[in-house]
């Protein structure tokens, strides 16, 4: 990653075990796509639900040459996220497979990627 990994938590203290497994998880996305320009993951705690602690929404936005693509996690309702290391996983899980697809349309020839649009 050429800029440094950003992370932002709000409603709740940061804590790191929670950010070394983010770290991990964008290590792994930066080994699999090593064109990435800048990530930055934003782990909220919104009050209500089910749960008294709250529930846990993840986004992770990455920065690529020429695109950016994110993915929000959050599963209203549902007590998976209830804990915000599944809400991270969710969303990285869900960063990774829109990163493949990217990286699929980048390996198409051009002439394929016109034809398709």
């Amino acid at each position: 990653m050429l800029q440094p990994l950003q992370m932002t938590f709000r409603n709740l203290e940061p804590s790191p075990a929670l950010e070394t497994r983010i770290r991990k998880f964008a290590e792994r996305i930066d080994r699999f796509y090593g064109a990435i320009v800048g990530c930055r993951v934003v782990v909220d705690r919104q009050n209500g639900g089910a749960s008294p602690q709250g529930l846990y929404r993840a986004s992770v936005d990455l920065r690529l040459p020429g695109a950016s693509i994110a993915s929000t996690r959050s599963r209203g309702g549902q007590h998976a996220h209830e804990d915000p290391y599944v809400a991270v996983r969710n969303a990285f899980d869900a960063i990774t497979r829109l990163l493949e697809s990217h990286a699929r349309r980048q390996r198409r020839p051009a002439s394929r990627r016109i034809a398709a649009a």
